[in-house]
């Protein structure tokens, strides 16, 4: 018989009960700083995203906005948004090959920075809203619909989860996030693995007042352009 009040049971170790209400209420803190922070963001950003969501149409033919299944909390699949940043029909060989090397730990850095150069799939506006990483805006539905959360694991396509070591695994007990610790400690001067590492120790060290503290670094790291 167990003891509602404490966790115990008959042969068996004393539950951390505490613990557990304590990550229930941390659980419910990020969640209410989730929406509070994506729902006030919308609303103080909304001429910003109407601009760029035209200025995407008009200066390339196709969608304003790009949707992209990605792996989240889990491992289940969600529609992750963003503004288009690539012509209408491109080939995704290229960026799978180079995130696969990547991987493999193959890529040699190009001027300190891990990410494809000179992509020409990636229109002029486009790589503007790379580099200050407004493209990434539209997420925040996603974090008001709960596929995501403001902090967290970056989100995974599901080819690229099939090639994860096996103790990267661990970041899909928790949501992904529109900026993480990958993020705020270098991003793209990162390799992959290296990022995935910083996922992995995210799990473990979360809490209310970690989040906070990378959410407050997230802002001079895309004013900087430190996170690209």
């Amino acid at each position: 018989m167990t003891n509602a009040w404490t966790g115990d049971s008959p042969g068996a170790g004393k539950l951390p009960l505490v613990d557990a209400v304590r990550g229930y209420a941390g659980q419910g803190l990020k969640r209410t700083l989730d929406l509070t922070v994506a729902l006030v963001a919308l609303v103080l950003l909304s001429p910003l995203l109407l601009a760029v969501y035209v200025a995407v149409r008009v200066t390339s033919p196709g969608a304003g906005f790009f949707r992209q299944t990605r792996v989240g909390l889990n491992q289940r699949s969600f529609s992750m948004y963003k503004f288009r940043t690539m012509r209408e029909g491109c080939d995704q060989t290229v960026h799978r090959d180079y995130v696969l090397r990547l991987l493999a730990e193959e890529v040699e850095a190009e001027g300190g920075l891990y990410k494809l150069e000179d992509d020409f799939r990636v229109t002029r506006l486009g790589s503007w809203l790379r580099r200050t990483s407004i493209d990434e805006l539209p997420q925040l539905f996603n974090v008001i619909r709960g596929d995501m959360s403001l902090v967290g694991p970056r989100p995974a396509l599901a080819w690229e989860v099939e090639n994860f070591p096996g103790w990267a695994m661990t970041r899909f007990t928790v949501r992904p996030g529109l900026t993480g610790l990958w993020q705020v400690s270098g991003r793209s001067r990162l390799t992959m693995l290296q990022g995935l590492r910083l996922d992995a120790v995210y799990v473990v060290r979360r809490t209310f007042w970690f989040d906070l503290v990378i959410l407050l670094r997230t802002v001079p790291a895309v004013l900087g352009r430190g996170a690209r």
